[in-house]
């Protein structure tokens, strides 16, 4: 049986990345995909049942790499942690929140895509969803530190995820605005001089 020739797939998807920064999922073009790749749409349409999931492959790799981040993130258990080391999980550092950038601009338009591109797939809310996903993992930390009267300011889940969600469209709109790397290197300050969890949650300092 001869193999499928795969030679191709990285022009299509090469392709159709540019078709969707340029033009959005909804408007995006499989026919100019295709003429830009310079392959059929039969052969298109053996590799992908439709846009959709053409869009899904080209940005797979971005939302795996986040995933493994907050897999991380939660196989830490926070019962098990230091206080000392509760209360620094809320600190602003610039070098931890520019590691954040320089994660995010590695995989600048896949990420841009996710954000801004992707009305009619099933990442249309990825900015809520990412953020819930976030607060599932972050308010264990802050209950933890709450019970052990680390904390001493009450909030609810509900609250946390507005204040997530605050935080990350700080996170957001640098790419969904085209920010240079210069530019998101002086964003990472003022963010990091914007959010005081510390003061916010009320955490008595070691």
């Amino acid at each position: 049986m001869a193999k499928a020739d795969r030679s191709i797939d990285p022009r299509l998807l090469r392709c159709a990345k540019e078709e969707f920064l340029r033009r959005g999922f909804e408007k995006a073009s499989l026919k100019e995909i295709c003429e830009q790749a310079q392959v059929t749409t039969g052969a298109l349409y053996k590799r992908y049942t439709g846009k959709e999931e053409l869009f899904c492959a080209v940005v797979e790799s971005c939302v795996a790499d986040l995933q493994g981040i907050l897999d991380q993130k939660t196989q830490q258990s926070p019962a098990q942690m230091s206080d000392g080391e509760l209360i620094r999980a809320w600190d602003m550092d610039e070098s931890y929140m520019l590691w954040w950038f320089q994660f995010l601009y590695e995989r600048h338009d896949d990420f841009t895509l996710l954000l801004r591109c992707s009305e009619g797939t099933r990442y249309m809310y990825f900015e809520h969803d990412w953020v819930q996903q976030m607060t599932d993992a972050t308010y264990a930390f802050y209950e933890e530190a709450y019970r052990r009267g680390l904390a001493t300011v009450r909030i609810s889940e509900a609250e946390m995820h507005v204040l997530l969600s605050a935080f990350w469209t700080t996170i957001y709109e640098p790419f969904i605005h085209d920010f240079t790397w210069e530019q998101i290197l002086e964003h990472n300050r003022i963010v990091c001089r914007l959010f005081h969890w510390n003061e916010v949650l009320g955490f008595k300092e070691t």
